[in-house]
């Protein structure tokens, strides 16, 4: 269960575990280590890139002086990626950190050519077929399973009259890119409200892009116009336009990756109120863990590592609003899907290994 103030307890960071294999880095001696952060995009998405950014907060609050830590906005011109990734290589970071599917074949020459350096990308896999990438450690998510969650509540605030009728029966996705890692998302959404009610309906719609709002919210305009009464965003921050169409509409949102409603409720507590829960990709607490088994000479080099509900790496936000506008019978099946999920007693489809043509399946059969 997490919380808007909750870390991975120290439970869950042992089950997270020091996970050997391949090649580890030996322990160096005392003195800072330093370490990078580059941002395929900026600051501000109050989603992806700041739970990396709070993952570089979270090292530097643990090991104080121990560390140095710098975050390198790179921006959305992909054209300076490659450069910026070459001239960090050169110079002399413990562990260098990178997230997002584009990256992979950036960052591969940029690993071979410099076998000294360690990597860290969060979010995509590296190729280690053939001994390549031996010095880069892949980190990914089971968004899926997270995404189960939302859609057993979502299906189930529809079915028990939570959400009313007038506002729409349908569910709604709002994906940034028609991608594998997206569709993730989708598929265990998906999967989640059909295990409430095999008969239900999910609008689908992409952006396009990982930075228009403003065209996030005129999708989401339409899917609230449409019949749907509750929307997922997984756009980054051009989800944050879903957020803006639910509080014009007065309708309800899930927000992704960060806790959306804490995040706003400062500023604008018209759209927290929207948010009832967030499906959380624990990026910053897989960050800090992957700086932990640097610092214990564990880190598992040249292999990916998949993490999930079992390993407290992924989960959805349970505040006072989820508490308020989620019955307690539907809480109740979250709690249990919860549970069976780490148990293994329900196991989550994923559109990793679909082809495009059984997602595009997927998404015809559940289309209002």
């Amino acid at each position: 269960m997490f919380t808007r103030r909750s870390l991975l307890s120290a439970t869950a960071s042992s089950a997270l575990g020091l996970a050997l294999g391949a090649t580890a880095v030996p322990a160096r001696a005392a003195g800072p280590k330093k370490v990078v952060l580059l941002v395929s995009g900026t600051l501000g998405d109050k989603s992806f890139f700041d739970s990396a950014n709070h993952g570089m907060q979270l090292i530097k609050q643990k090991y104080g002086e121990r560390v140095d830590t710098r975050v390198i906005e790179m921006g959305y011109d992909q054209s300076k990626w490659q450069p910026t990734f070459e001239d960090i290589a050169a110079q002399d970071w413990d562990m260098i950190i990178c997230g997002t599917y584009q990256l992979p074949d950036i960052l591969a020459p940029v690993a071979a050519d410099n076998p000294k350096r360690t990597f860290v990308i969060f979010d995509s896999s590296m190729d280690y077929s053939k001994g390549a990438n031996k010095n880069v450690y892949s980190i990914t998510y089971k968004q899926n399973e997270a995404s189960y969650l939302a859609g057993v509540m979502a299906e189930g605030m529809i079915r028990t009259g939570a959400i009313p009728a007038k506002n729409g029966a349908a569910l709604g996705f709002l994906g940034g890119i028609d991608i594998p890692v997206i569709n993730d998302f989708l598929t265990g959404y998906v999967a989640g409200a059909q295990s409430v009610d095999p008969a239900a309906k999910v609008a689908v719609s992409y952006i396009g892009s990982f930075s228009d709002a403003a065209k996030g919210k005129e999708l989401a305009l339409v899917q609230y116009r449409s019949g749907v009464g509750i929307g997922f965003n997984v756009a980054g921050q051009a989800g944050l336009g879903q957020l803006a169409a639910a509080k014009d509409m007065d309708r309800l949102a899930i927000g992704v990756d960060s806790d959306q409603e804490a995040i706003f409720r400062k500023t604008d507590p018209a759209t927290a109120d929207k948010v009832v829960t967030s499906v959380l990709k624990r990026v910053d607490n897989s960050l800090l863990r992957a700086f932990d088994l640097l610092e214990a000479g564990k880190l598992p080099l040249g292999r990916t590592e998949s993490l999930g509900l079992k390993e407290g790496a992924v989960g959805i936000v349970k505040n006072a609003v989820y508490e308020k506008l989620v019955p307690e019978s539907v809480r109740t099946q979250v709690d249990k899907a919860e549970a069976d999920i780490a148990a293994g007693t329900i196991v989550v489809p994923t559109a990793f290994g679909m082809t495009t043509a059984q997602i595009s399946a997927l998404r015809d059969k559940v289309r209002p």
